[in-house]
């Protein structure tokens, strides 16, 4: 196995079992590993730090597998054995829904696979040169040890290029996927379209914070009497937009700009039987949108702002705090006295704390006397590492407007 030893002094990361080695901490390597090829990281003393795949393109220039010297991570068995204890861990939530994310890269020691399921079929996407060489004996496990009827890759992601891979979509094993899969998630029916849909096709990071609204909305009509009025902003393919209705919200506005997205959030409402009249939905620009309700006169008793990722990297995080901004002040101008905004990012470049100090400044702008009830984040088959908290990307607040 080739050697590649660090630098003196950038052995302390591997020793906290981080598990990123960026090419400025490398000295030297012992040979020429080609692309995904598992390597020896060494520290500048000689010692044995741990085992991780090669990526000669990237900065991020290897990725920890294991720290175990004694791990056989060049075998089919070590995928296989990380594989199924990925799977076991995340079988609980069958109870509530048949949507899980099973393998969360990192988190799982499969640095840089993603694999979500979607009722008979798991969808993945492979974003480290690592689990890209490993691709053919990762699918054979996925299959032998879920019983999936086929696994759909969705390779397509900009992360893909910054490994030197090109980007890929397709049947890897197995059935094909179907245009669209019908999952169950807390009671509610969606319809996913794994094939051009957002990230493997259906945000299921959102699980906790959908079913927060669907109580929220319950709560609210055995409180108020009547159902609340609701704006979900960034409504994709109505997934809280559905939920709310399930809770038994009145009336729910929902903006997206895309035309597609809100075809299947139609199809998911009608999957569902729920009254169409009492669901609007608006093919909009969101900043747009907020500005012009305002001047309307238009106010609402929650209102649900999750963006997509307005930072995709440090270097944009200035901009993406003033749309966040943006869009938190216009929303929170909405809402009624003793309304709700539930609001996130999903930016991992945007940590929890800016999050928090930029929808502060909003409170403040907005001169709303406001309480932050509740925060949010992704569910249990999303777990962070303890030693790489960078895998905590999405984050949220539910804040209470006060009289």
């Amino acid at each position: 196995m080739i050697e590649v030893t660090l630098k003196k002094g950038k052995e302390k990361s591997l020793l906290r079992r981080h598990p990123w080695v960026y090419d400025t901490a490398i000295g030297k390597v012992a040979g020429k590993p080609f692309s995904g090829e598992m390597v020896k990281v060494l520290g500048a003393d000689g010692r044995f730090l741990g085992y991780g795949a090669y990526s000669p393109a990237s900065t991020l220039r290897v990725r920890m597998w294991s720290f175990d010297e004694s791990a056989n991570v060049e075998t089919p068995q070590f995928v296989v054995d990380r594989i199924e204890a990925a799977v076991r861990a995340r079988d609980g939530l069958l109870e509530r829904t048949n949507a899980r994310r099973l393998i969360f890269g990192e988190a799982d020691g499969l640095p840089g696979l993603i694999v979500d399921a979607y009722g008979d079929w798991l969808v993945t996407q492979f974003q480290s040169a690592g689990a890209e060489f490993r691709m053919q004996e990762i699918a054979k496990a996925l299959m032998d040890i879920t019983g999936a009827r086929g696994v759909f890759d969705r390779s397509d992601a900009a992360t893909r290029a910054r490994e030197g891979l090109p980007s890929r979509v397709g049947c890897l094993i197995g059935e094909d996927a179907p245009a669209v899969i019908e999952v169950v998630e807390d009671g509610v029916k969606y319809g996913v379209d794994v094939r051009v849909g957002h990230k493997t096709g259906f945000y299921v990071d959102q699980r906790e914070s959908r079913l927060a609204a669907q109580k929220l909305a319950r709560e609210f009509r055995e409180r108020h009497g009547r159902g609340m009025r609701a704006l979900n902003c960034f409504c994709y393919t109505g997934g809280f937009s559905l939920a709310l209705m399930a809770g038994g919200a009145d009336e729910v506005v929902s903006v997206d700009s895309s035309a597609d997205a809100l075809a299947q959030a139609r199809k998911n409402a009608q999957m569902n039987g729920f009254d169409d009249d009492r669901m609007k939905w608006v093919e909009a620009d969101v900043f747009d949108y907020l500005r012009k309700a305002r001047e309307a006169g238009e106010t609402f008793d929650l209102v649900i702002l999750d963006p997509p990722k307005f930072a995709s990297s440090h270097y944009h995080v200035e901009r993406a705090a003033r749309a966040y901004k943006d869009i938190n002040l216009n929303g929170m101008r909405l809402l009624q006295p003793g309304g709700h905004l539930f609001t996130f990012s999903c930016s991992g470049a945007i940590d929890v704390d800016l999050f928090q100090k930029i929808v502060a400044g909003a409170v403040f702008d907005a001169r709303k006397n406001t309480w932050a009830i509740e925060r949010f984040g992704a569910g249990a088959d999303h777990p962070m590492l303890m030693t790489y908290p960078e895998g905590e990307y999405l984050k949220g607040l539910h804040l209470l407007m006060r009289p």
